[in-house]
């Protein structure tokens, strides 16, 4: 695994946790512009996937099997684009509210496949 592309992930999902966390407490739905950072955040989550996967067939072994990781892997992906989908049929603070929960769970997920991969 790459650690800069961990850190990169964690830090954008935590920036658009704050982000979000921030519009709800405006009281704010989420806008275009949040989901423009949720895309960003979800193609550096895909970046992760991708280069995960390459390391798992170049012969990498994460210390906890690989199965797992893979999971894990695609749970990080899902996170917040799922937040996304749910937020759009809440077009209140919830919805901003929503984002913001879904980023830090992509951000606790990144610290466990640190975990799993052996970091």
């Amino acid at each position: 695994m790459l650690d800069a592309l961990t850190v990169a992930v964690s830090v954008a999902a935590l920036v658009l946790a704050a982000w979000c966390g921030y519009a709800a407490f405006r009281d704010q739905p989420t806008k275009d512009w949040h989901f423009i950072g949720m895309a960003v955040v979800t193609v550096l989550a895909l970046a992760q996937l991708v280069v995960g996967v390459v390391q798992l067939a170049r012969g990498g072994k994460p210390d906890e099997g690989a199965v797992i990781f893979v999971s894990y892997l695609v749970g990080a992906l899902a996170a917040v684009p799922a937040a996304g989908f749910l937020s759009l049929a809440e077009r209140t603070r919830w919805g901003s509210v929503t984002v913001a929960a879904g980023a830090v769970v992509l951000a606790v997920l990144e610290v466990r496949l640190h975990d799993i991969w052996g970091g």
